[in-house]
């Protein structure tokens, strides 16, 4: 998915993989990447815990996520705007 820097701030586009916490949901972003000596494409995957205030996310949504403060110990980023809903 992308990466983008918004003055300090870093958004994130990926898609939803957990919701079953109360506004948290699991946030799965895919980067690629080369690999330096053998020039193969690697595609990295790193999950974030966002912050869902009215609980509208489901499993499969693409989603927009944007970092703040802490809201708890593992959850720094809140959703911005779901991109595209589960079929």
């Amino acid at each position: 998915m992308t990466e983008k820097k918004t003055g300090l701030k870093k958004m994130l586009q990926g898609m939803v993989v957990g919701d079953k916490m109360e506004k948290t949901v699991v946030v799965a972003v895919q980067r690629s990447m080369r690999h330096a000596l053998y020039h193969k494409t690697l595609r990295k995957t790193r999950r974030y815990k966002a912050h869902d205030e009215r609980n509208e996310c489901h499993v499969g949504d693409t989603v927009r996520i944007m970092e703040c403060r802490p809201v708890s110990r593992d959850k720094k980023f809140r959703v911005v705007q779901i991109v595209e809903r589960a079929k």
